[in-house]
């Protein structure tokens, strides 16, 4: 064939400029395209030599080849797949888009449409190598027996030539010429660094002179069970420089409804440590063993953007640079299949594994559970809590559930600051009488859930500190060892002593080994779950009035009304003694702002008991 300068169409110079200078966001992305589709070619080159035994050079090794001279700042990418015909060059090296081309551009000067809208329909990952290159020579042979070699030419200008060449071997060669900002495209290691990062498990071996620079054994791509998990884990190793083993890691496949590949690691320790090499959220997204995204956020909610590893899926729709993924019902479904895995995963950890993630993404749960209404189905079933008969363990609302007596028909539950400080709530008496067992929210965020979280499996959740509670005994609480008259003298002076503190103090229907307890009034006043969340947040926090109940027959209550009945002019000790009863309270719901201001009293009533 003789040599022919041919002209790109009118469009191509501007879809050019805007492939090299809008799109691709880092030079070497260039390697990562041109490597992608030397493997493309030879799968195709496998899938051809599968039916077909009349190709040229079968026995040719299957591989893709690097060469870089530094001195003449060239660098050659050689592959042994399909190859190309003098006509097959100019279809598709001569032609970037299709009919689309002009219709976008037309939209894109009228400010209709972005750069970033081209839709991999344009197959112009191949001229991102026009980012680094003066002159791009391609050379190629097809595996068709009776087939010439032939070359195709270009500087990125208005044409392209195509003439014959000499080339003995099955393949495609291009031949780079480097532009002098891009000498380290020449030098051997940047192209391993490269490699590494976005080409490591091409599933064909790159070899870089002698050495061969990918690993190419994808463990995502492997059935989980030939992979142990001593492999696991030093792919995690590798991926993160986490030298800490992940807690549990999350190894499958499916082919509906979607194809994918995955290979997911929950981190040991929510915190990343200084050496830690992937330091923001989201997971490597691969097609086809090629990295098209380092950190996909789409795959996961926010509230599992712990979780690291890889998502490879064949068929991902990819916008010209292959950065960025169509957000389209695929991705979704993938999406909801991935997340699925993960909960899965985390749903079977046993006891023990479970406690160690919890302690470190318990919170982030709970988190994403208030920041997003829509995530309560997902996240609920996950949610633990220490209870009043867990014995200091974690125990879920499924099994708290399946406890339940035939009696009870609430799921009940005690806010506080901490598991040891809860565990005397005043509110728990009648829960301890009637055998009902109540959940421990001790954690801050656990005020904001239950604003808005209100039952599971169709039982309400209820907090123990409301003044009405269908727990309530019917008969009279014990006789009181104080007369009716020195109860009363205690009444009258725990309300002159707290004021505006409390709006009512009276006797409780429910406590039993309690002197008191504090609930909301019953005027509408905000629950303490409102309050608490505002001693949190720090606006402006009053501590809030509530009903103080008291029980006659406890030990301390008896005491002083006895105490106020034969002096009623002992009112110094009495007044400390109803004081603290009233702040011993507020600690125990969480809601005391500055526990230390107590000390003074505490010490003033340890040396009048002294004394």
């Amino acid at each position: 064939m003789t040599e022919t300068t041919q002209p790109f169409k009118a469009e191509i110079k501007q879809l050019l400029n805007i492939l090299i200078h809008s799109l691709y966001q880092d030079k070497e992305i260039f390697l990562r395209e041109l490597i992608s589709n030397a493997s493309d070619a030879l799968t195709r080159m496998r899938f051809e030599m599968l039916t077909n035994s009349d190709v040229y050079q079968p026995e040719a090794e299957l591989a893709i080849h690097l060469e870089a001279d530094k001195e003449a700042n060239t660098l050659v990418i050689k592959d042994s797949g399909i190859g190309m015909t003098a006509e097959e060059l100019a279809a598709s090296l001569g032609t970037i888009a299709q009919s689309g081309a002009r219709e976008f551009l037309a939209k894109l000067e009228e400010g209709q449409a972005v750069p970033n809208d081209i839709i991999g329909n344009f197959g112009v990952g191949f001229y991102s190598v026009f980012m680094v290159a003066d002159e791009v020579k391609v050379i190629s042979r097809s595996y068709k027996p009776d087939a010439e070699a032939a070359q195709w030419v270009s500087d990125g200008g208005e044409t392209y030539v195509v003439s014959e060449a000499v080339k003995e071997d099955r393949g495609t060669e291009i031949h780079i010429t480097l532009k002098k900002d891009a000498t380290e495209f020449a030098e051997e290691h940047k192209l391993r660094e490269v490699i590494r990062k976005h080409s490591n498990y091409v599933s064909f071996p790159i070899m870089l002179g002698e050495d061969q620079a990918n690993s190419q054994e994808s463990l995502w791509r492997k059935m989980p069970s030939d992979v142990t998990e001593e492999e696991r884990n030093s792919f995690y190793q590798q991926m993160t420089m986490d030298f800490e083993a992940p807690l549990a890691d999350v190894h499958f496949s499916a082919d509906s409804p979607v194809n994918l590949r995955a290979l997911l690691f929950i981190p040991s320790k929510r915190e990343k440590t200084m050496f830690a090499l992937r330091k923001e959220p989201g997971v490597k997204l691969y097609t086809n063993n090629v990295l098209i995204k380092e950190y996909s956020t789409d795959l996961l909610p926010d509230w599992l953007n712990f979780v690291d590893g890889v998502v490879d899926s064949e068929n991902l729709p990819l916008n010209v640079s292959r950065e960025t993924v169509q957000n389209n019902r695929l991705m979704r479904q993938l999406a909801k299949v991935v997340k699925k895995r993960v909960l899965r995963t985390i749903t079977r950890l046993d006891d023990e594994t479970f406690a160690k993630f919890w302690k470190e993404y318990g919170r982030v749960l709970k988190e994403g559970m208030a920041v997003d209404p829509t995530a309560k189905d997902d996240i609920v079933p996950l949610l633990k809590f220490v209870s009043s008969k867990s014995e200091g363990k974690l125990t879920s609302l499924k099994d708290y559930v399946g406890r339940m007596p035939e009696d009870q028909e609430k799921i009940y539950y005690v806010l506080g600051s901490d598991v040891s400080s809860v565990a005397f709530s005043p509110h728990l008496d009648p829960f301890k009488a009637k055998g009902y067992e109540v959940l421990y929210f001790v954690d801050p965020i656990d005020a904001f859930l239950v604003t808005s979280w209100t039952e599971f499996n169709e039982k309400q959740l209820q907090n123990v500190d409301e003044a009405e509670l269908d727990v309530d005994e019917p008969e009279e609480p014990e006789a009181s060892d104080a007369s009716e008259k020195a109860i009363n003298l205690f009444i009258g002076r725990a309300v002159k002593t707290l004021g505006e503190k409390v709006t009512e103090v009276r006797l409780s229907k429910v406590l039993r080994d309690s002197p008191i307890r504090l609930v909301a009034p019953e005027n509408g006043a905000s629950p303490s779950g409102f309050d608490r969340i505002q001693l949190l947040m720090n606006q402006d926090y009053e501590v809030p009035q509530r009903v103080m109940e008291v029980n006659k027959s406890h030990p301390i209550v008896v005491n002083v009304a006895q105490m106020l009945e034969g002096d009623e002019t002992k009112t110094e000790k009495a007044d400390l003694i109803i004081e603290q009863l009233y702040e011993s309270a507020l600690v125990q719901e969480g809601l005391h702002p500055n526990p230390a201001s107590m000390i003074p009293r505490i010490q003033k009533l340890l040396e009048l008991a002294t004394a």
